[in-house]
């Protein structure tokens, strides 16, 4: 298909993020005052940057940097020009805004159309889209793809899942898009409700909003007998589509469609670019957005960037995110994502993906539990299952934790947004 540039080679990719790459810097610079103005505070100026390799002498942009600039500072065309406005929960702080142009939008729809292509679906397929329509850039994002890519959108979006339910047994839809959780929530609701998802025409699901891992892969794929496979994106950057990991490549990373979205690993200590096949934060620069160009961009997102030497594409891929370098804990010293508590539980049967971390301080020391919720007709004072649990959590991340068992449906579920695991409490005191 004409959307992925079949015929590009390496060479003809740098070329083209070099050019693309010189308009953004002057297009940014020229537009948006608080770029102007870093520049000018290190002495830089856009001729200092000619190709990609000149990258690392751009100042970073984070999440302060739209707070500080609320609703519209950092928009580099007039306000005539913009098509649409998204905007993120704000649940962390100020509410980060992002506006497209017709062009951007023509854009945000081609990388998610490559994207869904790579997942397996095909035009005159039904996709299920239970991503948030409004401000979210989700539900519009994926919408907006699945309808150039030729494919029937039924927008369902979140929440109300007697309808979900009802919509996937009546409405026979091939792809389904939502949070990992939320599909596996689907399944259990399924089931609950007698219907066997073998009769389902679900084929695909294209899961992306919260880091998830190969054990929730294979959960969804049986709960729901589909192929599953990641999408990945930031409104700060366009939304989801920014990279895709193909339903035929499972495992093996995430596309990034690095014609559009140049991306660099870093050292989230230092910022100094790391080498390929590093583990460090993940930054993007924008090279093709008119109305909000984005320099630098530090996601907070941990994971590595490699070329696959076995793809048939020229793009780069990235791993599956480890977590959040903002969410990354450290207990006792230990650096610990959630995701590797979660490898641990989605291995065993007694207990439901739905879980809770509660990191707290007692006299001066790190306290780590684990709230798991059991299946029905499994007793939440089961010793044995606890004790299973501890050696298991431990094994894994080094160090010793408390674990709670609760009833079932006793905490809250997905409703097709992410979904809050860790809670640390440690700030209070």
């Amino acid at each position: 298909m004409s959307i992925f540039k079949e015929n590009l080679s390496l060479d003809g990719l740098r070329a083209l993020q070099n050019e693309r790459l010189k308009k953004t810097v002057r297009h940014a610079y020229n537009n948006v005052p608080q770029y102007k103005k870093k520049f000018d505070e290190i002495g830089l100026v856009p001729n200092d940057i000619q190709t990609i390799e000149d990258l690392h002498k751009l100042p970073f942009t984070t999440k302060e940097d739209f707070r500080q600039n609320y609703p519209y500072g950092m928009f580099a065309v007039p306000m005539e020009k913009i098509a649409r406005i998204h905007a993120s929960s704000g649940t962390t702080g100020q509410p980060t805004v992002v506006g497209y142009t017709k062009g951007d939008l023509d854009v945000f729809d081609e990388v998610v159309a490559r994207s869904l292509y790579m997942a397996g679906a095909r035009p005159g397929m039904k996709l299920h889209n239970a991503y948030g329509y409004g401000l979210f850039t989700g539900g519009l994002g994926i919408h907006g793809g699945a309808t150039k890519l030729g494919m029937a959108v039924i927008p369902v979006s979140t929440g109300m899942t007697d309808r979900q339910v009802t919509i996937l047994n009546e409405f026979k839809p091939e792809v389904i898009c939502c949070t990992p959780s939320y599909a596996q929530f689907l399944a259990q609701e399924c089931r609950k409700r007698g219907i066997d998802t073998k009769d389902l025409a679900l084929k695909y699901a294209i899961l992306g909003a919260e880091p998830w891992t190969e054990s929730i892969r294979n959960q969804v794929e049986s709960g729901l007998h589909v192929k599953a496979s990641n999408i990945y994106g930031l409104s700060e950057i366009i939304g989801p589509g920014v990279s895709q990991e193909s339903v035929e490549e499972q495992g093996t990373g995430s596309y990034i469609w690095e014609d559009h979205f140049y991306p660099e690993v870093v050292d989230k200590d230092t910022g100094k670019p790391l080498p390929h096949g590093e583990q460090g934060v993940l930054v993007f620069t924008t090279l093709t957005k008119e109305a909000l160009p984005v320099l630098r961009y530090w996601t907070n997102d941990i994971c590595s960037i490699q070329y696959d030497k076995n793809s048939t594409l020229p793009y780069i891929k990235m791993s599956t995110i480890k977590g959040r370098a903002d969410n990354m804990l450290i207990v006792r010293g230990v650096n610990l994502f959630h995701t590797q508590i979660e490898e641990v539980l989605y291995k065993v049967d007694k207990i439901v993906p739905n879980y809770q971390i509660h990191v707290n301080r007692v006299n001066n020391l790190d306290t780590l539990r684990v709230d798991c919720e059991v299946k029905e007709g499994v007793s939440v004072t089961d010793e044995i299952l606890m004790k299973q649990l501890r050696a298991e959590i431990r094994m894994k991340i080094g160090i010793a934790c408390d674990v709670k068992l609760v009833s079932p449906f006793s905490m809250p579920e997905s409703q097709g947004g992410k979904t809050q695991r860790i809670f640390d409490t440690r700030d209070v005191y």
